[in-house]
C-alpha cells in the first residue's frame, strides 16, 4: 500500500513541474546563463516553504503518520565536500536538463530519453555507496 501511495504522490507532484515548466530545459538553461528569473523564484519558493515547515514543525512539535515524533538532526557544515557536491550537482543538472525529481516526470511526459538520465543516477548513487567509506566527508 506504501508503494501506491508513494506513486500516487509522486504523480501528484509531477504536475506541478511540467504546468510551472521547471522541467523544461529551455527553463534551466536560461537559469544557469542567468537569462530569467522563473526557476529561481521556484526554487526560493521551495527554500521558503521549507524552512516554514521545519519552523511549524518546531514549534508545534508536529508528529508523523504514524504518531512518531519528528527528528531533525543537527547538520554539519562542510564546506569543501559541499561545494564539491554542489558543481558535480550542478553539472549534470545543466548536461541533462534535470535533476533527480523531475527526471521522472519527465518520463511522465513522454520525454524517454530520460531513462538514460535515471540509469546514470542510479550508477552514481551505487559507485557512491561503493566508495562512501573511502570518500572525505
Amino acid at each position: 500500500m506504501k508503494y501506491i501511495y508513494a506513486t500516487l504522490l509522486g504523480m501528484f507532484f509531477s504536475v506541478p513541474l511540467v504546468k510551472g515548466e521547471v522541467i523544461s530545459w529551455f527553463r534551466i538553461q536560461e537559469m544557469f546563463l542567468f537569462e530569467s528569473f522563473h526557476m529561481y523564484g521556484v526554487i526560493g519558493s521551495a527554500i521558503s516553504v521549507g524552512a516554514l515547515s521545519i519552523f511549524l514543525i518546531k514549534k508545534y512539535q508536529i508528529k508523523t503518520i504514524k504518531g512518531e515524533d519528528v527528528v531533525l538532526m543537527p547538520k554539519v557544515l562542510r564546506v569543501k565536500s559541499n561545494i564539491m557536491g554542489g558543481v558535480l550537482f550542478g553539472f549534470g543538472w545543466a548536461m541533462t536538463g534535470a535533476c533527480p525529481g523531475p527526471i521522472y516526470a519527465h518520463i511522465g511526459y513522454g520525454n524517454t530519453i530520460m531513462l538514460v538520465s535515471i540509469l546514470c543516477a542510479l550508477t552514481g548513487a551505487f559507485v557512491y555507496g561503493v566508495f562512501k567509506d573511502k570518500l572525505p566527508h
